[in-house]
């Protein structure tokens, strides 16, 4: 199980020391991976406060090149040698602010590089989801990820299916939508032999939604936004997958 918390642009360092006290109080069930995507500023800390709790720090986005003219971009080299260990790939959005299919997968090429894992996110707007090309869409995505050759494949750590049209809209995908996306992104891994990645749901979870999702057959994590930003509820939500 892969419980995984994206802060965004939030956070400073009383944050992110208040934050991890908070964990170190915290009974943290077993079984499980914790993740935590801070912003660049407290990549380092995080990293390191995250060792004595059991949470594993990654980057929030990543460049494709080594290095270059790429001014407020960072490497995977360089957020590898501040601790990160994952990276959060094509998230909706970096989509939304013009990342392409081809830029993710250039991006796990050079996570792979650096040897970091992947957490590829995919997901469909309302009006892909309103032209029923929902699962079309979403398994294109995936697909030019899929086209990589190893070693940069084998990089490729997660899955997150973001439902884009139901996070901030009012609308609602509820676990058995979220079910038939994660089954057919399952199907899709399985045709290449990859039936074994964790596949996590990451739309608006909450503690009171997490149990009904994790709860669904293809879904084997979440990928937490705003919820995770207070650590007693990213908790919650945590347990909530061992129930």
């Amino acid at each position: 199980m892969l419980i995984a918390a994206n802060w965004k642009m939030h956070g400073d360092r009383a944050f992110l020391t208040a934050y991890f006290e908070g964990a170190a109080a915290l009974c943290w069930p077993e079984a499980q991976t914790h993740l935590v995507f801070p912003p660049a500023t407290l990549l380092e800390r995080a990293a390191e406060a995250g060792t004595a709790v059991g949470m594993v720090a990654g980057a929030q986005a990543i460049h494709p090149a080594r290095d270059g003219a790429h001014t407020g971009c960072l490497s995977a080299e360089q957020v590898a040698e501040a601790g990160a260990r994952w990276a959060l790939l094509g998230h909706s959005e970096r989509r939304a602010q013009g990342e392409t299919d081809l830029d993710v997968a250039a991006q796990l090429e050079a996570a792979a590089r650096a040897g970091l894992r992947g957490l590829v996110c995919v997901g469909e707007g309302l009006a892909v989801r309103e032209e029923g090309e929902a699962e079309a869409y979403v398994l294109g995505q995936l697909a030019a990820v899929l086209a990589l050759p190893a070693p940069a494949l084998d990089a490729l750590g997660a899955i997150a299916y973001e439902p884009i049209w139901a996070i901030g809209t009012g609308r609602t995908a509820t676990p058995e939508l979220a079910q038939a996306m994660h089954r057919a992104l399952r199907e899709r891994l399985e045709a290449v032999g990859l039936g074994g990645l964790p596949l996590l749901y990451g739309g608006s979870v909450k503690p009171d939604n997490a149990k009904a999702l994790l709860s669904q057959p293809d879904i084997d994590g979440v990928l937490v936004g705003g919820a995770s930003l207070d650590i007693t509820a990213f908790n919650a939500i945590a347990r909530a997958a061992n129930e």
